[in-house]
């Protein structure tokens, strides 16, 4: 059974011979910091250190279906520590001056009213060129004796809004002037269907990815009653595009406390809930159980585990062995893998998922092999 049938029976809840081997990726710390816990220095991204442990392929078709072109980020000024940035939305905010990962303190953002939406537009438009791969022929046919699973980037609602406008802003919006955020999210539905549409002509897709994080630890960032009456309908004219041409695993990400969201994810077509950050409050436990196989699920093992030992990590693989049982679900960490996480506990995590679960031990270590591999497809 290779990658692609693996990834689609297990979605299917059909039997497979182990369930899929996938992780969500790293904080941009934490590689640097294992290089010093003897992680070759070569693996320096995710993309190489998904090779470096033998995850199973995945890939995106690196269709665009977002803001483009985006922003060219600056330097505005320097204030200590800190500097000031226009980041790529278009966004003002100061971020730390030596890089590290931290919530930007954000100035002002590029939506402000209807007037400054209508600018940003120019860059929403599915004409523009340059949305597809400058090599999309090749893929194509390299893709028909593909032995992974390819999906199709669907999106964003709620959360593109939320960056471009900030979250007050928004959320006052919705009440101040529903309108423009209906037409704003019109928009979006015009111009994430009208660039996919030509990929999902050309290429069967195996899934479509979403994000939107829009929870908090105590849930959403507006109503279900919201949610319902503005974002379900076009969430259901992007699933629905997409179920048109037989993509039926449709995953979103969202952080946080989002099981008040899952029933009108599923109403709109979204099927799939991805990372399931179990501090956040989405355990993949109740979820299950009161939607069952209508729910598929990504994710759900607590990266906080990882950090605490051994034992917790056992414990929590342990945790996780009857979901795995009953289909539908692919277990990996709950989001980016933290610093605080030893590359000796994320070795010995690895080895315990896989034995937990059956899945072969693909070497770890064979960096180069896997390099010369890829380049030879």
């Amino acid at each position: 059974m290779n990658s692609r049938e693996r990834w689609l029976r297990t979605f299917h809840f059909q039997s497979v011979d182990h369930v899929p081997d996938h992780e969500f990726g790293y904080w941009k710390e934490t590689l640097p910091l294992w290089h010093r816990q003897g992680l070759p220095k070569a693996v320096r991204t995710n993309g190489l250190a998904d090779q470096y442990f033998g995850f199973e392929r995945r890939e995106l078709a690196g269709v665009n279906v977002g803001m483009y072109p985006v922003f060219s980020p600056r330097i505005l000024g320097w204030e200590g520590d800190e500097k000031i940035i226009r980041d790529k939305t278009g966004a003002r905010c100061i971020v730390r001056r030596d890089g590290k990962s931290t919530i930007p303190q954000y100035l002002e953002y590029p939506v402000r009213d209807r007037a400054s939406w209508n600018e940003l537009k120019r860059r929403l438009n599915p004409a523009t060129r340059g949305r597809y791969p400058e090599d999309w022929e090749q893929r194509k046919l390299e893709w028909q004796t593909r032995d992974y699973a390819l999906g199709i980037n669907a999106g964003s609602l709620f959360g593109w809004l939320r960056n471009w406008m900030g979250l007050e802003t928004i959320s006052v919006t919705l009440y101040d002037d529903r309108q423009l955020v209906e037409d704003m999210m019109d928009h979006l539905v015009y111009l994430i269907t009208s660039a996919m549409r030509p990929a999902l002509e050309q290429v069967q897709f195996d899934f479509a990815s979403m994000w939107e994080d829009m929870a908090f630890k105590a849930g959403p960032m507006i109503s279900p009653k919201l949610f319902k009456e503005i974002m379900v309908p076009r969430y259901k004219q992007i699933t629905g595009l997409l179920h048109q041409y037989g993509v039926d695993i449709i995953y979103l990400d969202c952080d946080g406390n989002i099981n008040e969201l899952v029933p009108l994810w599923l109403e709109a077509g979204v099927n799939c809930m991805f990372p399931l950050e179990i501090r956040g409050g989405s355990d993949p436990y109740p979820i299950r159980e009161r939607y069952g196989h209508e729910v598929l699920l990504l994710g759900g093992v607590d990266k906080t585990q990882l950090i605490a030992g051994k034992d917790a990590i056992r414990a929590e693989i342990r945790r996780l062995e009857k979901l795995v049982a009953d289909g539908g679900f692919v277990p990996h960490v709950d989001h980016r893998v933290p610093p605080d996480v030893t590359l000796e506990n994320y070795r010995y995590y690895l080895r315990t998922k896989r034995e937990a679960f059956g899945i072969p031990d693909p070497g770890v270590g064979m960096l180069d092999e896997r390099l010369a591999k890829r380049r030879a497809v």
